[in-house]
């Protein structure tokens, strides 16, 4: 049965229908061909269920703090201010790519937002500096996967969501390891650009009176992730409560800085209201297929293979990184986290692991699937900033933040307390 239905949800993917009906589709044929009841006819209460939760309303709310942030003309400002900051290492204009990902990672949830944020800001230097388009266009790509890791994740509260597993202790758990997978980025690209010092371009070491005036600019938007997140952690709001004050906090800064006009608000909200519908449509979608998986015993199935392959729990981990490794170079991410966690996070919690070590990993392996082809979102975000040179650069370019990623991953299961021991610390 997990033949027909891969093979049937690869089908329905090439044939560029769109992932949330992919979803439904692959659903009802499951219910029609597989399924010994007629789960058809509770869809609407289904649908209903699955929409009506409060948790479900951060997402509209993050994703609007990044489309505020963004239109406003706040990325540029940040760009501009990190690089004061950042260009006199080995690499130069890289690494402020790198940090801009991660400064809008902890304010904007998405990691597609991010990439799009940083590419449309960067790529106009890329060419008139004259940087190596793969390592430059590259270092874009992998450093937007960081905004589904750096809290706040909108992937991490649709993953506690599905796994009713605690959304603040999610937050604290992604901080660390999205801040190793940046610094890690930053070592490879100095590391990189000191054995090729054409790859960087030319570094550039800025005078202090201009560095700390460019802190400056940077602190509103420290500030911003500071109450959103310390709100959260100090008990002091739900994610939705605290997703709404930094809307808030977003257009304040915006005004502060002469970005707020009537064009940028009804741009906001048409992004936000686009972005938020397509990922609906996939919760809504994979929830109504996940419900017929179960019915039609998959979760059964997969543990008896599992457990028919004599392995120990530590190996089992490995051959579900591998899984999600396969399944990353076909199904975007989004799709591929609430398609599978219903049926893998049941099984890696009955063997023992943390639910909350195992979505840390899970987002690890999802990054990856963001940067690989032929599906990567972040690279086909990234080509399209650059508006010339081929396909190829971009996905040479990730390579080394993909083996870093792979690390990363590898760490986690060597060393869960690498994600455990803030949010242990904090509880």
């Amino acid at each position: 049965m997990i033949t027909y239905i891969s093979a049937g949800l690869l089908g329905l993917l090439c044939l560029s229908i769109p992932v949330g009906i992919v979803l439904f589709l692959l659903g009802f044929g499951i219910d029609q061909f597989f399924s010994p009841f007629p789960l058809v006819k509770g869809l609407g209460n289904l649908v209903w269920s699955t929409s009506n939760n409060a948790t479900l309303i951060a997402i509209p709310f993050f994703v609007l703090l990044g489309e505020v942030l963004v239109r406003s003309g706040l990325a540029t400002r940040t760009y501009a201010a990190l690089d004061r900051w950042v260009s006199w290492m080995p690499g130069g204009l890289v690494h402020a790519n790198i940090a801009t990902a991660t400064m809008f990672s902890a304010t904007s949830g998405s990691s597609v937002a991010t990439a799009a944020t940083v590419a449309t800001v960067a790529m106009p230097q890329a060419e008139k500096l004259g940087y190596d388009p793969k390592l430059f266009s590259g270092a874009i790509a992998a450093g937007g996967t960081l905004g589904i890791m750096i809290p706040p994740s909108i992937n991490l509260i649709v993953y506690g969501f599905l796994t009713q597993t605690s959304i603040p202790r999610l937050f604290l758990a992604g901080l660390v390891p999205g801040i190793g997978l940046a610094l890690a980025f930053v070592v490879i690209t100095m590391i990189l650009c000191m054995i090729r010092p054409g790859l960087g371009g030319e570094r550039r070491i800025f005078p202090l009176a201009q560095m700390l005036k460019a802190l400056l600019e940077l602190i509103p938007i420290i500030l911003l992730f500071t109450v959103i997140i310390g709100t959260i952690y100090k008990g002091w709001a739900t994610p939705t409560e605290a997703a709404a004050v930094g809307v808030a906090g977003a257009i304040v800064i915006a005004a502060a800085f002469g970005g707020v006009s009537l064009q940028m608000f009804k741009d906001s909200i048409l992004g936000t209201v686009k972005i938020t519908s397509m990922i609906m449509l996939v919760v809504i979608g994979a929830s109504f297929l996940n419900f017929t998986l179960a019915s039609a015993g998959i979760g059964r199935e997969l543990q008896d293979f599992l457990a028919g392959l004599g392995l120990t729990p530590l190996m089992t981990i490995f051959v579900i990184v591998l899984i999600y490794i396969v399944l990353g170079f076909f199904i975007e991410t989004l799709s591929l986290m609430v398609v599978t966690i219903p049926i893998i996070v049941p099984l890696v919690v009955e063997m023992g692991f943390d639910p909350i070590w195992f979505g840390i990993l899970m987002i690890v392996l999802i990054e990856m699937a963001l940067i690989t082809p032929p599906v990567g979102l972040n690279l086909y975000v990234v080509q399209g900033a650059r508006k010339s040179g081929p396909m190829s650069d971009v996905m040479l370019g990730t390579i080394p933040y993909i083996i870093a990623m792979l690390a990363m991953a590898m760490a986690l299961i060597a060393f869960p307390q690498i994600a455990l021991w803030l949010p242990d610390a904090l509880q």
